[in-house]
């Protein structure tokens, strides 16, 4: 049988963190994958470990990509799955295990991402995802988490009760992580409703902040900071033009403030005859194209 990946380099990181952000399940305002590019792109790394993408992944749902020049077919890149380590300044080993979630054999999967983070002594493995919430932009993001202890998950806070949901790779590999005794978390964005479909940089930078938070890793999110400001700064431009849309965001705000952290918070919480989020979303990118196009004028 060939194997499920090849390791490029035979290292042996200090007690490393592993940040798990695989792309395919929930990611609202694309928070999650932003915010690991942020951090990618301030760390030097490289990959020690890739995995048999024939073994994992559709390619007829995941194709890889054609560079065509004057006609000509130059090459074919396949997307990865990759385990990439990284150091910071301070000393501090970070891996993460990037690339498309996988279609297939998830058992097999898990279990060897499950074996190299053993290998490599992992003190604690954190993913990131975002999801959308009843929550206006006018307000922090908060974040939720999934977590192996309870002791794990006070340190972020969580929706009480219980919940039955569709399950990504990365809870998967909790149950994982846990059977071997490695401390395993999900930090989860709350995106506003009615962004969940653009890029919503607040939610990034809140993942970063926790990332760090959590870990005890310094790590820059000032740039996500900047751009989560003029993100607020555009989408209360569009929001002050109807009556009907600042009505939404004003209730929203009175449920945040009055009834936070409640898990019935989609249940209690009633729309009525106001705009969907699909409705402003729309808008709100008709609103970004029009002035991008004033603004090359």
């Amino acid at each position: 049988m060939p194997p499920l990946y090849w390791v490029h380099r035979n290292t042996k990181p200090s007690e490393p963190v592993l940040v798990v952000c695989m792309d395919g399940w929930i990611d609202s305002g694309y928070a999650a994958q932003m915010a690991l590019r942020t951090v990618l792109g301030q760390l030097p790394n490289e990959v020690i470990v890739s995995f048999d993408t024939d073994d994992f992944l559709d390619h007829r749902s995941r194709r890889p990509t054609l560079q065509i020049t004057d006609g000509v077919n130059m090459s074919i890149e396949w997307p990865q799955i990759e385990l990439r380590l990284a150091r910071t300044n301070n000393g501090n080993d970070i891996a993460f295990l990037v690339g498309p979630e996988p279609d297939f054999r998830w058992n097999a999967f898990t279990e060897a991402v499950g074996d190299l983070a053993t290998d490599m002594g992992t003190r604690m493995v954190v993913g990131l995802g975002a999801f959308p919430a009843p929550a206006p932009h006018t307000r922090p993001v908060k974040l939720t988490c999934t977590a192996t202890s309870a002791s794990l998950a006070d340190q972020v806070g969580y929706l009480t009760g219980t919940i039955e949901v569709p399950a990504g790779i990365e809870s998967v590999l909790e149950r994982t992580f846990d059977a071997r005794g490695i401390p395993a978390i999900g930090l989860w964005a709350r995106v506003p409703h009615y962004v969940a479909a653009m890029s919503y940089p607040p939610a990034s930078a809140a993942l970063v902040d926790g990332l760090s938070k959590l870990t005890g890793i310094a790590l820059s999110s000032q740039e996500l900071h900047d751009q989560a400001e003029e993100t607020r700064n555009k989408i209360d431009n569009l929001i002050s033009q109807s009556e009907e849309h600042k009505e939404m965001v004003r209730m929203l705000e009175l449920h945040v403030d009055t009834e936070q952290d409640r898990f019935q918070e989609n249940a209690d919480f009633q729309f009525g005859n106001l705009p969907t989020g699909d409705e402003i979303a729309a808008e709100l990118e008709s609103f970004l194209k029009k002035r991008s196009k004033l603004t090359d004028e």
